[in-house]
């Protein structure tokens, strides 16, 4: 039995001559000590909760006489951050703000909290790549399937130059445009390129769940693991990586080939890249990591003979947050990885698992790429 649960939310009032009219409600409203207001008209519910990920816990908000709801917050740390109200304990995006978080199953909008000077993922005034949505023909789903590939800025001019490949694998629920939309990967590469600290690069974001096909595809009944990397893995390499090559100037090495990705992608990116040095000589894993008796069992590529794995693969990156929940697991991974005498550079920072993290992994990994 499915059960469906109506939420009435308003954004209109009566006029005086009785006919409803648009109530321009601002929210959030960002103040200029960086406090910020929620607001949402929601006449016939009970209870209204904000929930966002720079509290710990949801913060009731208060009712007008006119069924507006509201709570102001703050000061915010400048960032941006998912937030949702809890509507009788439903929750829901803000009706009104279009920035919303890409995502199968969270609903929740966006606030993009500004710095007094700008911050390395926020729109500035320098040369902008572009952002492209394209549909390749998966061999192994049986259809089409999306993906969101960005083009750094000099690409349409240099039209004789060749450019290396980042394929990156957003986290469980994540679709193809998080690295995009909620991680602003683009302008972040716009501003380290700007910078003179990246190399110039094209981004490969395929959409990561294996149980599910593309609206404009086919589903495909397939047998995956836990995660998803056995067919994520065939899916890149047998279809997106020759679409890529076959239709945008990428170099065709493995040498200008990374792969990234976080949570989910991250696990995906271990077991792909790992398992495929000859296809991917970069590998940056954000907040994931293998598990010591999968890792021993399935991975003797690697650690049998770590001189040559050291040597085929340029760079195993791994970074994760002290406040992370699988922080513990990705450190005892770090460790096993040492002790079998394989390189890896590391990187732990505040917070969480969350995506305010996962700017901080691109910038202090991109940089090193293609080096």
């Amino acid at each position: 039995m499915v059960f469906f649960v109506t939420i009435s939310i308003s954004i209109f009032s009566q006029s005086r001559d009785g006919n409803s009219r648009y109530v321009g409600i601002k929210s959030p409203e960002i103040l200029s000590d960086k406090s910020v207001i929620f607001r949402l008209m929601a006449p016939q519910a009970k209870e209204v909760k904000l929930s966002t990920q720079f509290i710990n816990e949801p913060k009731l908000m208060e009712r007008d006489s006119a069924g507006m709801w509201s709570v102001k917050l703050g000061p915010v740390k400048p960032d941006i951050y998912p937030y949702c109200f809890v509507v009788d304990g439903v929750q829901v995006q803000d009706p009104n703000n279009t920035y919303y978080f890409s995502n199968e199953k969270l609903k929740n909008s966006l606030l993009d909290v500004p710095g007094n000077e700008p911050l390395i993922h926020s729109m500035q005034d320098v040369p902008h790549g572009s952002v492209v949505y394209c549909d390749y023909n998966s061999k192994t789903f049986g259809g089409y399937r999306p993906l969101v590939i960005y083009l750094p800025p000099d690409y349409e001019k240099n039209s004789r130059v060749n450019y290396p490949v980042f394929y990156l694998l957003s986290g469980t629920t994540d679709t193809e445009e998080t690295f995009f939309k909620v991680g602003h990967t683009n302008l972040i590469l716009d501003n380290l390129l700007s910078q003179g600290k990246d190399k110039p690069m094209i981004i490969v974001m395929p959409y990561g769940n294996p149980e599910i096909s593309a609206p404009t595809g086919t589903s495909a009944h397939v047998s995956v693991s836990p995660t998803g990397e056995d067919i994520i893995g065939e899916d890149i390499l047998n279809s997106i990586i020759p679409f890529v090559e076959e239709n945008y100037r990428a170099i065709k090495s493995n040498d200008s080939r990374a792969i990234g990705g976080f949570s989910r992608g991250g696990g995906q990116t271990l077991r792909i890249g790992l398992q495929h040095p000859e296809v991917f000589s970069w590998i940056c894993c954000y907040s994931s990591y293998i598990g010591r008796e999968e890792f021993e069992k399935k991975f003797q590529i690697v650690y049998a003979n770590p001189e040559q794995t050291n040597k085929r693969i340029k760079m195993l990156w791994i970074s994760v947050g002290d406040q992370d929940p699988w922080y513990k697991q990705t450190s005892e991974f770090i460790d096993l990885l040492k002790a079998n005498n394989i390189n890896v550079k590391t990187m732990v920072t505040e917070g969480g698992h969350t995506w305010m993290s996962v700017k901080k992994f691109l910038v202090g990994s991109t940089p090193l790429l293609f080096r």
